[in-house]
């Protein structure tokens, strides 16, 4: 292996391994808190960053890059499975143990919401909300209109707002 190759591998590494959190959190908000898909797309995401890391190391964002990477690839997977799709019910998957100090009721009102969003509903809400990207990003992203989007993301917390009702009310502080 010359020395150029192994420095990238070097690289790569190192930014899986700072962005696999990141990548993890977004998915599991993606698939609606399915952990296991949520551990599937991260590894379809890396897998396929590392094909191109040559190429993407060079980029100005290369975080960014995964995002979209993964974004796409949870959208596939909804289109390949959308007809054999597992029928939701009243009994959460099961969820990892909360951080010291984390809002546990909170996370799952807000995981159980997205999950009754559309799936392309769901990813404009994580990337323009969570991940903070632009709407042109987050078209870019989509490979749809910057007018689309913004349809999209005013649908989208339209019905999160009518799913959360006045559940969130009670984590609200008053000034």
């Amino acid at each position: 292996m010359s020395q150029g190759r192994g420095d990238r591998a070097e690289e790569y590494q190192e930014f899986a391994v700072a962005r696999a959190g990141h990548l993890y959190r977004s998915a599991c908000l993606l698939t609606g808190g399915d952990t296991h898909l949520a551990e599937d797309l991260v590894q379809e995401t890396l897998g396929r960053v590392y094909l191109r890391w040559g190429r993407i190391s060079r980029a100005d964002n290369p975080a960014a890059y995964a995002q979209t990477v993964l974004t796409r690839a949870f959208l596939a997977h909804r289109r390949r499975h959308s007809s054999r799709r597992e029928r939701a019910t009243d009994v959460l998957p099961e969820m990892p143990e909360p951080r010291a100090g984390g809002d546990a009721p909170l996370r799952l009102t807000l995981l159980e919401a997205l999950g009754q969003l559309s799936p392309k509903d769901r990813v404009v809400v994580v990337l323009r909300y969570w991940e903070d990207r632009s709407v042109e990003e987050t078209a870019a992203a989509l490979n749809a209109s910057s007018a689309a989007v913004r349809t999209r993301c005013v649908r989208a917390l339209a019905r999160l707002r009518v799913l959360l009702g006045d559940s969130l009310a009670e984590y609200a502080t008053t000034p």
